[in-house]
């Protein structure tokens, strides 16, 4: 995740797409990513699916081709040689590709975008730090009504926690007891 720290935005010459979420979001964000930045952009494609999206005419990676350590070394060099200007993940209510749209993020040096299930996006930076604060946790249930049940369950656990493991001590410290005065 390179340029976190810096709110410019590289020339955008080529850019890394991941399919972390629904195919359809793709569909729509390839056409609007043409459109904001011009015809010359070169996209390329990580995904888990079957097929290309809509209007995509570029390089297709798929994750079910790289399922060894040394497999995915040889995908991360290939893409580090591309030099991508941004790196584009899905950051959806859907569980598709988790470990593989953060491990990417991580590795490959380029400006992290991020795509809602809306098929709107804002660049991972510093200067979108409330932004991102908020994503977070609106993805974590912590905003709105949701908020205070889950802040409540989250400020009782160590106490439910505690007294759970007190109670199962209590309990198996009295069947010790009951059991050594029988013999």
């Amino acid at each position: 995740m390179r340029l976190f720290l810096r709110r410019d935005i590289p020339p955008l010459t080529r850019i890394l797409l991941v399919e972390s979420g629904s195919r359809h979001l793709f569909d729509t964000l390839i056409p609007k990513l043409f459109q904001i930045y011009g015809d010359t952009i070169e996209i390329d494609l990580i995904t888990c699916f079957a097929g290309i999206p809509q209007g995509f005419r570029g390089t297709v990676s798929r994750v079910t081709d790289y399922t060894d350590p040394a497999s995915r070394v040889q995908l991360l060099t290939r893409l580090k040689a591309r030099e991508y200007a941004a790196i584009g993940i899905i950051c959806a209510a859907e569980p598709i590709m988790t470990k593989w749209k953060w491990w990417l993020a991580a590795k490959v040096p380029a400006k992290l975008f991020v795509i809602n299930e809306n098929c709107d996006f804002f660049w991972a930076d510093i200067g979108q730090w409330r932004l991102i604060l908020h994503f977070m946790f609106f993805r974590a249930g912590l905003t709105g009504a949701a908020a205070v049940p889950a802040i409540a369950r989250l400020l009782f656990f160590p106490v439910t926690l505690t007294y759970l493991l007190l109670y199962a001590g209590a309990a198996h410290l009295r069947r010790k007891i009951h059991a050594s005065h029988l013999h």
